[in-house]
């Protein structure tokens, strides 16, 4: 039996992955959560084996879930589900420790087959993705100056494409106001930029938002 975790904050999404879910004799959904802080309440209770999380999600960003899961829960097994198709994505959540990535576009017959796979211990990645992200590995390639940032640096500027202001970044991270201002002069230097402006822009750009 494969215990599943849902973590996405729509309801209709939910209820849709449980309906999938529910034509699976052998995966049981043992918790539901819609924001980070409960995602990281359910993994600290024993009982899971794979969490299905959201990449964008209120509270802690999805980078800063993976890290913090594999640091105290390296046993559960976290597939990520995504609308975005760029490498840059799978390539930082693989790193963070994610065992799987799948976007939203594929079959429920697909996510069953994701879930049975990391749970497994096999590492997923939806096909569609797959070569892109084996060149994106094996070569730099066309490396675009986003590819620089630590993942704290990135999960800011995904924020500041989000929209929003330094106070707004300080506590959906729990952070000072003043370390978002580092963050954001450090990201300005590596990417060369002068505004906000300019950040947004190259965010949107590029489509990375939290």
């Amino acid at each position: 039996m494969i215990r599943l975790i849902i973590a996405d904050d729509h309801p209709v999404v939910r209820e849709g992955l449980k309906r999938i879910i529910a034509n699976y004799k052998d995966i049981q959904l043992v918790g539901e959560a819609v924001n980070g802080d409960e995602v990281l309440a359910l993994c600290a209770k024993p009982g899971a084996d794979v969490l299905l999380l959201d990449i964008s999600m209120p509270g802690l960003g999805f980078l800063e879930i993976l890290h913090r899961i594999e640091a105290k829960h390296p046993m559960l097994r976290t597939l990520v589900l995504s609308i975005h198709t760029e490498s840059h994505y799978v390539i930082r959540a693989i790193k963070a420790g994610a065992a799987g990535y799948l976007t939203k576009n594929h079959s429920p017959e697909e996510l069953a087959h994701a879930i049975h796979q990391v749970h497994a211990g096999n590492s997923y990645v939806s096909p569609s993705l797959a070569d892109t992200l084996v060149t994106a590995l094996q070569t730099n390639k066309g490396a675009q100056p986003h590819q620089q940032l630590s993942d704290r640096e990135y999960q800011v500027l995904g924020l500041i494409g989000s929209g929003k202001d330094t106070s707004g970044i300080a506590e959906a991270l729990s952070l000072s106001p003043k370390t978002i201002g580092t963050y954001r002069a450090r990201i300005q230097m590596k990417l060369g930029l002068k505004s906000t402006a300019e950040l947004i822009r190259y965010a949107l750009d590029n489509k990375i938002t939290e």
